[in-house]
């Protein structure tokens, strides 16, 4: 099959490359001429381990291309999809979807024969009939279906999700669109992923309804440790209690300083806003929203708490800027809300991420950017860890400890114990559990 994957952020250029490395022939189209450059050359603009090998491999085998032409390249294309960014809109935390309905306006101009216009982006329920409409305004002779083809990857770890997804949702009663789709993911058909058909409308709010149901669990179980820590309970003895219920299951109850990134703020504002614009206002997901904003910034009251109660003047040591490890990610990380309040009280900051840091310096500029957690802990009153990378949980803590001011350790992941801290000689905080832990 030969696909035009329009948009080359984490969404178009992981779906592109897998699908090229399904065997069919993909071209990811972008106006950013510089990203594209970028791209020809070898060159990843997103971290997402393995896929510079994969985008290597296929640009080598001539499955996979890159360009800046949209027109040539949809005109050759079974399969078009739509992958550019639907932002929450200023103001109202809707969906931007000015970029999506650009996109079907050029897609539209550019068709030659019977194609299949898929939406990946994000997209609130109804966007499949705009979409449609507007492709009949600029071409009333144009053969062609929409569909719904909503993504669920998880950054870290995008290709697996890709080639090994728990299913394949599918929005479309059009026959003609059904076999293309199937034709596409073809190989886990083989691999009996299950592929779910069923109407646009319902595609797109699986989406959301998906993402939101995630956002309650971790908000839930946030909630939940800070009873912990009142009551003397330990939250992660709670988390695989109640995990181990087959009807609740284990993921996503993991207690944290909250959920950040490019999916759950943005796609729970937007759920709350279709909700209440269809007049049946969602009041749980409104809650996880502002209880989850209301949580991050409680992280920075935190760590002064376990200061003593000021960091005037001092200095702390931030381990982790991302919103999760693995990725690059800073779209409404914690460490967003954190540092901005401990700046505020009168702290300086030291931080580190092994693959951020280029994106945080642009949206914390007045803070200290290091060469490792080793240089954050010099001279810090207190050390926090915000992102639990993989080499944040071997540290050696008696160079950690010579190196510190104070030796304060405040774990917003839960990485390490008050047992094994305290033989270290630390004082030590972290999310839901007795100091006996």
């Amino acid at each position: 099959m030969r696909v035009a994957m329009i948009g080359t952020g984490y969404v178009g250029l992981v779906s592109g490359v897998c699908f090229a490395d399904f065997g069919h022939q993909v071209i990811c189209v972008d106006k950013d001429e510089a990203k594209i450059a970028l791209l020809k050359e070898g060159g990843i603009p997103i971290f997402e381990p393995g896929l510079d090998d994969l985008v290597a491999k296929n640009v080598a085998e001539g499955r996979l291309e890159f360009s800046t032409d949209l027109q040539a390249t949809v005109a050759d294309a079974d399969a078009v999809f739509i992958a550019v960014g639907t932002p929450s809109r200023r103001g109202d935390g809707f969906a931007d979807l000015s970029y999506v309905y650009a996109a079907v306006e050029e897609i539209a101009a550019a068709m030659d024969g019977f194609t299949i216009v898929v939406t990946k982006s994000t997209v609130p329920v109804g966007t499949g009939d705009e979409v449609e409409n507007i492709i009949h305004k600029v071409r009333p002779d144009a053969d062609f279906a929409v569909v719904s083809n909503p993504e669920f990857l998880r950054e870290g770890a995008a290709i697996a999700d890709f080639k090994r997804p728990d299913r394949v949702v599918v929005g479309t009663e059009d026959a003609r669109a059904q076999e293309v789709i199937r034709a596409l993911y073809r190989p886990l058909f083989l691999n009996e992923t299950p592929i779910v058909f069923t109407s646009r409308r319902s595609s797109e709010l699986i989406k959301y309804a998906a993402n939101a149901f995630l956002a309650t669990k971790i908000t839930f179980i946030n909630e939940i440790a800070d009873l912990c820590e009142r009551t003397g309970a330990d939250v992660q003895a709670v988390s695989r209690g109640i995990g181990l219920d087959k009807r609740i299951g284990s993921k996503f109850l993991h207690a944290g300083p909250g959920y950040g990134g490019s999916c759950f703020p943005k796609d729970t504002l937007a759920l709350v806003r279709t909700a209440n614009e269809a007049g049946t206002p969602l009041h749980l997901v409104e809650a996880v929203v502002a209880v989850n904003a209301a949580r991050k910034k409680a992280m920075a009251d935190k760590v002064i708490a376990a200061c003593g109660g000021d960091v005037s003047g001092k200095t702390i040591g931030i381990l982790g800027l991302a919103f999760k490890p693995n990725t690059d990610d800073m779209r409404d990380a914690p460490s967003l809300d954190i540092i901005p309040g401990l700046i505020k009280a009168g702290a300086n900051i030291r931080a580190y991420d092994p693959e951020s840091m280029a994106e945080a310096k642009t949206l914390l500029p007045d803070i200290d950017y290091c060469d490792g957690p080793y240089d954050v802990a010099q001279g810090a009153h207190a050390l926090v860890i915000v992102t639990e990378w993989d080499q944040f949980r071997a540290l050696d803590f008696a160079r950690i400890k010579e190196s510190m001011a104070a030796p304060v350790m405040v774990d917003l992941r839960n990485i390490y114990t008050h047992a094994e801290m305290a033989d270290l000689g630390f004082a030590y905080e972290s999310i839901g559990r007795p100091h006996s832990v």
